[in-house]
């Protein structure tokens, strides 16, 4: 059975930083590109930034281009998300996702926020 499970989530005041884990299980990971979606209150999902297992992270959205890095680690099955510089507006629940089974690369930017397999999220606040 895939499974995806956030963790790492929390209040952080604005400028500050947190670092998000998807632990995963259940597929084979190192061929697989995993991406993290987010959602605020009354909008829209949106996707962040996806790493495969042979290319450069996606990012989806330009204002985390400058502020936020995403990490894979093989031996754990594991990928990272961490988030410097938050703002007010990074609030919201963050997912990570992926296309199951045909998932090796990447979404297409158009299609940033659509994945198979979710994780159950983990909440991000930031206050101003």
């Amino acid at each position: 059975q895939v499974q995806l499970v956030e963790s790492g989530g929390g209040l952080v005041q604005a400028g500050g930083s947190l670092r998000l884990s998807c632990a995963t299980s259940g597929f084979t990971f190192e061929k697989f590109a995993i991406g993290w979606v987010r959602q605020a209150p009354g909008k829209e999902r949106e996707g962040i930034i996806c790493v495969s297992h042979s290319a450069p992270a996606t990012y989806y959205i330009e204002t985390a281009k400058s502020r936020f890095t995403i990490s894979r680690d093989n031996a754990k099955t594991s990928v990272s998300l961490q988030l410097n510089n938050l703002r007010p507006e990074d609030a919201g629940t963050y997912y990570c996702a992926l296309r199951y089974p045909d998932g090796n690369d990447c979404p297409s930017p158009r299609f940033g926020a659509v994945y198979d397999v979710w994780g159950r999220g983990t909440q991000v606040t930031v206050s101003s």
